[in-house]
């Protein structure tokens, strides 16, 4: 079988396009039809509640959609329940048809944090109980369960860092796939009802053994990766390298799958059949520390030469660019990243630091990061945007972001 041979500009084109970067964001204002094409082109959506700037599931959409309404996603998950959470690339907004292609994983689940399973052994009358209030009183948030007997509120570090129990004992079920977050409250507290509830029967009963779930769940990564490494298509949801190499290979003999090779990549490359390949990309977006487009770092690398590390749990003296700091795509090339805060109580957006990667063009970046902040700013309900000295990038930015 011969392999398709692609540039690297080809292959940044084609992995932009099946992350929806190849089309303008919607002309008018975004509906639940385009929130919901957007989840189904990338597969997933991880889940990151650190609000610096704003919940990072929220930012991944608006990066491909333009301002849009919150309220969008959380009714498609939690009203009209066409997507669920649950583990898939880290914990994960995806589609509910997705759910049959995990329960494999959800009955062997590792309890977080590493450790917990020992106190569900010890206290199964509680788990259980815990479970069965759920069945009979409907859905509950972990505050509305009374405490273990004889339990202190929080446990020590080996039991979850400190972390409230009862929320663990919920976290467990969710894992094992009993329980589902049917809502979240404002403050982003989950509220778990039981699955058979929530999942569509068709879903919820539907059984697929672990190698054909393995395959469905390689041919999504592929479709959401346009081309990609064997690495690359294994982490996407998270599976071990062995065995997502014996799936590609099956996947490679039916046709599912093209080999190909890429300009630069030591490694063979697989290509979705239905993959585009544009003659250009005209994005321009920031992308969240969590967007699929830069959550594995050796892609992120290989395909745009750009070394990016989420630096949130980096001591601040060890950070090299900064707490929260969102990629600039411009075209096909990441060209800028900056540090982001949103200051609520001054309605401002702040850019704390600012750099230029090698190559780019400081005019045309600067100009388009600007408008790009400015359109974040209102998105967030923010009135301005002010750029801090940090960062050998800002004071262009700045002079862009004041014109």
């Amino acid at each position: 079988m011969s392999q398709e041979h692609f540039t690297l500009s080809e292959a940044r084109r084609i992995a932009l396009a099946a992350q929806g970067f190849n089309r303008p964001r919607p002309n008018g204002k975004v509906n639940a039809s385009h929130v919901s094409r957007a989840i189904r082109q990338i597969g997933l959506v991880q889940i990151d509640f650190v609000n610096v700037l704003t919940p990072a599931h929220y930012q991944v959409l608006f990066s491909r959609l333009g301002s849009y309404e919150k309220s969008l996603l959380d009714n498609l998950i939690y009203r009209r329940r066409e997507f669920t959470e649950q583990w898939a690339h880290e914990r994960s907004i995806l589609p509910v048809e997705s759910w049959p292609l995990l329960r494999h994983r959800m009955e062997t689940h590792r309890v977080r944090p590493w450790g917990f399973e020992k106190f569900l052994e010890q206290h199964s009358s509680y788990v259980a109980w815990t479970l069965e209030e759920i069945r009979v009183r409907g859905p509950l948030s972990a505050d509305d369960l009374p405490e273990p007997e004889g339990m202190p509120r929080r446990m020590s570090d080996k039991w979850g860092w400190g972390m409230n129990l009862k929320n663990q004992v919920l976290e467990a079920h969710f894992g094992f796939g009993r329980l589902v977050v049917a809502d979240r409250l404002p403050n982003f507290t989950r509220v778990y009802d039981l699955a058979e509830r929530v999942i569509p029967a068709e879903y919820h009963q539907r059984k697929v053994d672990r190698e054909e779930a393995q395959r469905e769940l390689l041919r999504l990564a592929a479709r959401s990766h346009g081309v990609g490494t064997a690495g690359d298509l294994a982490d996407y949801y998270r599976m071990p390298i062995r065995e997502a190499r014996l799936r590609i290979a099956e996947l490679v003999e039916t046709g599912d799958l093209r080999e190909a090779q890429v300009e630069g990549w030591r490694e063979p490359a697989y290509l979705h059949p239905k993959a585009k390949l544009p003659g250009r990309i005209e994005a321009s977006a920031l992308l969240s520390p969590f967007d699929p487009v830069v959550w594995y770092r050796q892609r992120a690398a290989r395909l745009f030469d750009f070394d990016y590390r989420i630096e949130i749990f980096t001591p601040q003296e060890k950070r090299r660019w900064g707490y929260y700091v969102l990629p600039f795509l411009l075209g096909e090339r990441l060209v800028a990243r900056v540090e982001l805060k949103a200051d609520r109580a001054g309605r401002r957006l702040l850019v704390l630091a600012a750099y230029l990667e090698p190559g780019a063009e400081p005019g045309a970046v600067a100009g388009a990061l600007a408008v790009e902040l400015w359109t974040m700013a209102a998105w967030l309900g923010l009135e301005s945007v002010s750029v801090e000295r940090r960062g050998g990038f800002a004071r262009a930015l700045a002079a862009a972001v004041r014109a």
